[in-house]
């Protein structure tokens, strides 16, 4: 992993990921090796006042398996990097993405007839200089494979969790997220922000809900359910998930339900039977449909690959 920085730099994206895919203590196995590069070497000037050294030039992306491009405080527009960054796609690095630095791959015609996540301030402004790219600034991220996408810089740690998550598995992207103390991972499609609170009940975050449902996963929970602990109806409940996570509850549950599974099928030997009595899913059966029906594979084969 080589972060791609300009001549000033926003650190938050770039700490995250370096937090990502940086080293995680003994216990948690190290895939990744993570550096930065510039067009020109030497010291760089953060949004904090403070200089960071960068050693390596633009010979770095040469090398990466996947280019990061976050933190870019200016639009990205050198010809020397625009070429670098083509180079490196070319021969199967994965090109990621975040707020500023979508420009890049849009500039490559990376994102020509796909969708794409954009800071909700520069989804204009890309949409009529990218007009072949379609610009989505309310989702959190998009991954395509070999380029990603995220909108604002708060997205960079879900996206980076969840490039780990397609690389090496559900249960590494948690264990790392864990060390973070971070919510349940949140999927792309989520909203990057959450609409202003409406009055009721319904507490202006949803996130002590969330660790409500995520500790009950093994029950059979149910929307009313959901909604009686909320003290609200079914209907404004989903009204709720839908302004600020841009999913319904249900759809939310399932998600978390399959994502356990994932880590279950890859940190344990347990029964398929056992897995879906302890993510809710009641049996077998039903795991497996809705697995086949998320994943596009079963869970056998997933463990195989996995384990």
């Amino acid at each position: 992993m080589v972060a791609l920085v300009g001549s000033s730099l926003e650190l938050y994206p770039v700490t995250c990921a370096s937090a990502v895919f940086g080293w995680h203590g003994e216990e948690i196995p190290q895939h990744y090796d993570f550096r930065m590069c510039a067009e020109r070497p030497g010291p760089v000037r953060t949004t904090l006042g403070a200089d960071v050294l960068v050693e390596q030039g633009l010979e770095a992306l040469a090398e990466a398996d996947t280019v990061l491009i976050a933190g870019w405080c200016t639009r990205p527009d050198s010809p020397a990097v625009l070429d670098a960054v083509r180079d490196a796609h070319a021969r199967g690095a994965r090109i990621v993405a975040i707020c500023e630095g979508v420009w890049i791959p849009a500039a490559l015609g990376l994102l020509d007839g796909r969708r794409s996540a954009s800071h909700w301030d520069l989804v204009d402004e890309l949409s009529a200089a990218f007009p072949r790219a379609r610009f989505d600034s309310k989702v959190l991220y998009v991954d395509h494979g070999d380029v990603a996408t995220g909108g604002a810089s708060a997205t960079a740690l879900d996206l980076c969790l969840n490039l780990v998550r397609s690389d090496h598995g559900a249960a590494l992207a948690a264990r790392i997220g864990r060390q973070f103390a971070t919510p349940p991972l949140r999927e792309g499609g989520q909203r990057q922000f959450p609409e202003l609170p409406t009055s009721g009940p319904v507490p202006d975050s949803l996130a002590p809900l969330l660790e409500w449902i995520t500790a009950r996963l093994d029950q059979p929970l149910t929307v009313e359910d959901i909604a009686a602990r909320s003290g609200v109806s079914p209907r404004t409940l989903s009204r709720h998930f839908t302004r600020q996570l841009g999913v319904s509850p249900g759809r939310w549950l399932l998600e978390r339900r399959i994502a356990t599974t994932r880590a279950l099928l890859e940190e344990t030997d347990l029964p398929v039977e056992t897995i879906a009595q302890r993510v809710g899913l009641s049996s077998a059966v039903n795991l497996r449909r809705r697995f086949y029906s998320a994943l596009r594979t079963t869970p056998a084969a997933y463990r195989r690959s996995f384990r």
